[in-house]
């Protein structure tokens, strides 16, 4: 898929989303959106068992039957896991920097995730594409998809994720530039409503000179576009 932003700069949000046509304005300080005791707080395992077999028993199902008597319980350790990003801080990945002169586009694509849809709790899976012109520091390559790893681990909207790891790459590096491209499918359109299987979603954030420079945001595109 070829993308093309070359006029994002006349608009005033930080997320674009192309697919399913929407459009979310900027929210701001969206890496301070967990506390300290937010990141610390563990799941409650069986208050998930319990929703699952009621669940389990609304649908008409019998919770007692041989296939469903562990399932709460794998439910509950499945979305410990998948949430597990609710309990950690994916820009901690970023602290650590090495001075280094170099002024040109350190990009990292075709990052796999699998996040969660927060409206239907059903899973969105894709590549992110990260880049970011550096400010006379680089942090080390694998640092970038742990912090996509961990961003996605969270019940989002994909448009949200976009800004998130835009936003900490932004504030913890300190870049002239960052740049995040995000492509996935959503279960929710493909499982369910429309049931439109193979339908990508891309969603963007384009910060400092990628937003304010053509040319940079030009250049940027260019090689996240190249196969």
């Amino acid at each position: 898929m070829s993308l093309d932003f070359m006029t994002l700069s006349e608009s005033n949000t930080d997320s674009y989303s192309i697919g399913e046509g929407l459009k979310e304005e900027s929210q701001v300080g969206a890496i301070e959106t967990y506390t300290a005791a937010e990141f610390k707080r563990p799941v409650n395992k069986p208050a998930i068992e319990a929703a699952v077999r009621t669940i389990l028993e609304a649908v008409g199902e019998n919770v007692e039957r041989d296939g469903l008597l562990d399932t709460p319980a794998r439910v509950a350790r499945m979305y410990e896991e998948l949430f597990s990003g609710l309990r950690l801080d994916p820009s901690r990945h970023l602290e650590t920097t090495f001075p280094e002169d170099y002024d040109e586009i350190v990009l990292v694509r075709d990052i796999p995730f699998t996040s969660m849809c927060e409206h239907h709790l059903l899973p969105f899976t894709g590549v992110a594409h990260v880049g970011y012109l550096p400010n006379g520091r680089v942090v080390g390559l694998s640092k970038l998809a742990r912090v996509v790893e961990e961003v996605a681990r969270r019940p989002q909207v994909q448009e949200r994720m976009t800004q998130t790891v835009a936003d900490m790459l932004e504030k913890r590096l300190g870049t002239k530039g960052a740049a995040v491209v995000i492509e996935s499918e959503h279960s929710c359109m493909a499982l369910r409503g429309v049931r439109k299987s193979g339908t990508l979603t891309v969603t963007s954030s384009l910060r400092g000179i990628f937003r304010t420079s053509p040319a940079s945001r030009a250049e940027i595109l260019s090689l996240i576009n190249k196969r």
